[in-house]
This record gives structure tokens, sequence and C-alpha cells, in this order.
């Protein structure tokens, strides 16, 4: 009987220390991927560059949400760099139908 309550107490003790290595882990990544996805919302219009710069912030969100603390920001960053690139498309497109 005494194995099974040093199991649980075990268990709880690693979970604890799970829940706080997984708060000191500082959420830069989903703090990056989120910047470069607003940047890329801000240069869409320039096509070709908007194109690029939402791929990278879908790189970086993808990478973010590994992360349990940035996955939000993560998230939110693929959604921006998703924008950017049909933004862009958008954008591409107007300008070959006005030529």
């Amino acid at each position: 009987m005494s194995s099974s309550s040093e199991n649980t107490v075990t268990d709880r003790l690693l979970d604890d220390a799970r829940k706080k290595a997984a708060k000191q882990d500082k959420p830069a990544s989903g703090q990056a991927a989120l910047l470069v996805g607003v940047i890329a919302v801000l240069v869409s219009p320039v096509s070709i560059l908007g194109w690029i710069v939402g791929a990278v912030a879908v790189a970086l969100g993808a990478v973010a949400v590994k992360h349990p603390t940035a996955a939000k920001k993560g998230k939110i960053a693929i959604g921006l760099g998703v924008a950017a690139i049909l933004i862009g498309i958008f954008f591409f497109t107007l300008n070959i139908a006005m030529r």
C-alpha cells in the first residue's frame, strides 16, 4: 500500500515540476512570430515581400505552437501569415488585371 501512495506523491511532484518549468519557459518565440506576423500584414500589399514575410510568420508560428506558453501567440502568427499571403495574392492579381 505504501508503494502506491509513494507513486501518487511522486506523480504529483513530477506534475508540479513540469508546470513550474513550463511557466518559466520564456515565450520569446511566440513574441517574435507575432511581430513578424504583424509586419507581414503591413507589407502584404507589396506582393512578393508579403508572401515571403507571411511564409516566415507561418514558419515561426509553427515553431512557437510547440511551446505551451507561446502556443496562443503562435496560432495568431500563423493566422496573420496566412492573411498576409492571401492579401499579397490579391494585390498581385489586381496588379496583373490593371495592366
